[in-house]
């Protein structure tokens, strides 16, 4: 099977504990904006074995709002509110599964106020790139925690990557 089919990443779902509280935080951090509800906090909760079995939800799991944001660039963040009888806490990087996902910027300084401002905690000031292959001047990045708990990296590379000396495959970059 080829592989000609796959063109990038539509959206990263996260799941948040006030779906007001996360849209706020993404609008004011990153400019994204609201396309639509899925399922809207008006309407009836979506439950029951058939949501259930095809997120593979814990039993008795409620979706309360399901929004769709855009980012300028980049996939859609697709944000769930649900409640449930078993819910665990977000992961940290160290944590198996999707631990993170990273926002390009142009000035890092900049988006970190926008973070912190909006709610959010950065774990550290900006970091050079700590790998040799990503290494280069102005190539910095950073972590920090949304209000509910989600690890958000915000990276800047500016500089020609050392690994670009290697191999044609380029990282994407808006």
């Amino acid at each position: 099977m080829s592989t000609n089919i796959i063109r990038g990443m539509d959206h990263v779902g996260i799941t948040v504990s006030d779906i007001d509280e996360a849209t706020r935080f993404f609008a004011d951090a990153f400019g994204a904006e609201v396309i639509y509800d899925s399922v809207a906090p008006s309407d009836d909760d979506v439950q029951g074995e058939e949501p259930e079995g095809i997120l593979n939800l814990f039993p008795g799991t409620k979706i309360t709002t399901v929004r769709m944001m855009t980012l300028k660039h980049g996939p859609g963040l697709e944000l769930f509110e649900m409640k449930g009888p078993q819910q665990s806490q977000p992961v940290r990087p160290s944590d198996y599964g999707l631990q993170h996902f990273a926002v390009y910027v142009d000035d890092i300084n900049d988006a970190i106020r926008l973070f912190e401002r909006a709610g959010g905690k950065m774990f550290t000031a900006p970091q050079p790139l700590m790998f040799p292959t990503e290494v280069g001047e102005n190539n910095f990045f950073c972590y920090g925690r949304t209000p509910w708990g989600s690890v958000i990296e915000l990276i800047s590379l500016p500089a020609k990557l050392p690994y670009e000396d290697h191999t044609s495959l380029r990282r994407w970059k808006p």
